[in-house]
Formats: C-alpha cells, structure tokens, sequence
C-alpha cells in the first residue's frame, strides 16, 4: 500500500509539472505571474506536497521561479537575458560538434548502425519541427524543437552536457514566447532547419553544423530584438 501511494504521488507531480510547463510555453501564464502552492493544489483539487514537488522541478529547469516565503512566479527574463542564452546555447553546441572531428564514437557513421538509427530518429523529431513550423503551430512547434535537442544532445553520451543545453533551450523559449505570442501568424517566421542540421552531422561536417546553428541562433535573435522594440 506505501508503494502505491508513492506511485500515486509522483504521477501526480508530473501531471501538475507537466501541465504548468506547457501553460508557460503556451504563453497562457505571463511573465511575473505569481502563485502560491496552496494556489495550484486547490485548481487542481490535490494536495499541497505533489504540487510543491512540482514547482520545485520546474524551477530547478528554469521555467519557474522560487520567491522566497512567497509561492513562486514565472520568470520575467529581459532582452539581455535572452542574448545571454543564445551565446550559452553556441558555446555548447560548438563544443558538443568539435568532438566530429575528434572522432566522437557516438558519430562513425555507417559504421555502427545503431548510430544510423538514433540519427534517423531525431531527424523524424526535426521534420515534425519543421512541420509545426509551417502550420504556424508554436504549441506543437516548441514540444518537437526539444525533443530534437534533447535526442541530439544525447548522443554525444554526456547526460550533464544533454541536461544543460535542454535547459537553456527551455529557458529561452519562455523568453521568447512572450514575444512570438504578439505575431498573429508565425508560419515561415521561425528557423526550421533541423534536418538540415542532422544531414550535417550525419556526414561529421562539423564545421557546416556549427554555420547552421549559427544562422539559427542568429535568426532568433534578430526576430526577438524586432518584436521587442514593437
């Protein structure tokens, strides 16, 4: 019977993290929007502990903060910060594809196909990404471009590294969502070269990889920098 209510608990922590996440990518709960635990447990009609588990989680990935004896509130993060993310995002993903030309065993391609495969898979993630991208769907858009990352980032076998960049990606979509939110129509607007990008390690081009994150981070930041200045 412990074993149960365990159970019951941490599905229910993850069901609240799950649900507050994509209420903060959806752009629904807006920067500086305060709550408290007590708050959340009543909207969902739960108890206090799952949802405080919850709350902690996502601030430890960014999304949320913890103001102190307060409750917690979703981050106001500024035009700077999201400059900041951009450059911590190339100096990961740079690093992570100079191991191509080391000879990272995560990419001798044909040689293993199980690496073949795992390629395979992710690019399938960046063509829903690019899919989503096209219907102007940012929901749909959003879920697929981190699953992408986090498959990628996978690969090259280093779990801190993986963990890293997937939060600041996290991070800078809730910056940026506040922003893209204003567009009545995105289609076209976001980078949508994910396959691209796979292609390129595929081959362990490493320096056309780092061009194409490059040009993406770019993109960004340039759409960002436009849509704040109104």
């Amino acid at each position: 019977m412990p074993g149960n209510v365990a159970v019951t608990r941490s599905t229910l922590r993850q069901q609240i993290a799950d649900a507050l996440r994509d209420e903060v990518l959806a752009g629904r709960l807006q920067p500086g929007r305060a709550f408290t635990v007590k708050e959340i447990a009543d909207q969902y009609g739960v108890s206090a502990t799952p949802v405080r588990e919850a709350l902690v989680d996502l601030s430890a990935q960014g999304i949320l903060e913890a103001d102190q004896h307060r409750g917690f509130r979703v981050p106001e993060y500024s035009l700077a910060d999201y400059r900041h993310m951009i450059d911590a995002r190339a100096l990961v993903t740079n690093g992570m594809f100079s191991a191509l030309g080391d000879g990272h065993p995560a990419f001798r391609v044909p040689e293993d196909p199980r690496t073949a495969a795992a390629l395979a898979a992710v690019r399938r993630r960046g063509e829903e990404a690019q899919r989503a991208a096209a219907s102007g769907d940012l929901t749909v858009l959003i879920g697929y471009d981190l699953r992408f990352w986090r498959e990628l980032s996978n690969l090259f076998g280093n779990p801190y590294l993986a963990d890293f960049l997937h939060r600041l990606r996290v991070q800078s979509w809730v910056c940026a969502v506040q922003h893209l939110r204003r567009l009545p129509d995105i289609r076209g607007r976001l980078w949508a070269g994910h396959t691209d990008l796979v292609d390129a390690l595929g081959r362990r081009e490493a320096e056309a990889a780092r061009a194409i994150v490059a040009a993406a981070n770019a993109h960004a930041l340039d759409l960002i920098e436009r849509l704040a200045a109104g």
